[in-house]
């Protein structure tokens, strides 16, 4: 990928990748959360498959459960009742050391908030996921400023978060999602911290990363966002309303 700024696809020429096998199957997940003495049914037995390769997006309003499925397909939370499997593993058995592993080396994350630490060089925040995974400082340095030329940021390694654009601080954040070449990319509301201009490029900037090979899931509550996709989820009241090609 060059260094340039992405430049955006018409929907037209925009290609779809074959789907390959499935990654995440979800078979009647439900999970209920309590609020004293009330009981939240946030997911209401959702059941979904997601191939590799496949562009995602997962769409609803407030309350519909789409931030609770978020936090289930990054195994940052488990189900209440039913099955996910992952890679063909059974999630919902999983101790938090085996999940913690799931989300270092399979899922890389992008949040609307950047989550980047603020004292620490682009460089030094892209390295983070592989410190986890125990690799060398020099594999780590080299695969780091890697991540960070494939998002077009080589001129910008050292630049503290605050030092940075709010779309280059996310272009750091899709870099350390990418830099342990993981299953999946999960992005939760991604250009919802951007103006409009900059999440243009940001979008772009997924659809170059899905037509080189990577699975990418978007989570997000606009319409416009979402059809950047190639399917799209709606959920509503813990259920999913419909799933089908944007």
């Amino acid at each position: 990928m060059s260094s340039s700024t992405p430049v955006p696809v018409a929907p037209e020429n925009r290609i779809t990748r074959p789907a390959g096998p499935v990654v995440i199957e979800i078979e009647g997940v439900t999970k209920l959360y309590r609020m004293g003495s009330e009981i939240i049914h946030a997911l209401r037995g959702v059941s979904l498959n997601i191939r590799r390769n496949e562009y995602l997006a997962i769409m609803g309003p407030s309350g519909s459960g789409k931030s609770t499925l978020m936090n289930m397909l990054g195994c940052l939370d488990t189900p209440t009742a039913g099955r996910y499997e992952f890679s063909g593993k059974n999630v919902a058995t999983m101790v938090d050391d085996e999940l913690a592993d799931i989300r270092n080396r399979e899922i890389g994350f992008v949040f609307q908030t950047f989550n980047l630490l603020p004292r620490s060089t682009a460089l030094n925040n892209v390295e983070l996921p592989l410190i986890y995974a125990g690799y060398s400082p020099s594999v780590r340095r080299q695969k780091a400023l890697q991540a960070l030329e494939n998002v077009g940021l080589a001129n910008r390694v050292h630049h503290k978060p605050n030092e940075l654009s709010g779309g280059q601080r996310q272009r750091v954040a899709i870099a350390r999602a990418l830099v342990n070449n993981p299953s999946i990319i999960l992005a939760d509301e991604p250009t919802g911290n951007l103006d409009s201009k900059t999440g243009v490029e940001i979008m772009a900037l997924f659809e170059q990363l899905y037509e080189q090979g990577n699975t990418i899931i978007v989570v997000t509550h606009e319409e416009d966002i979402a059809r950047h996709a190639r399917r799209i989820v709606r959920l509503r009241d813990g259920l999913i309303e419909s799933d089908g090609p944007v």
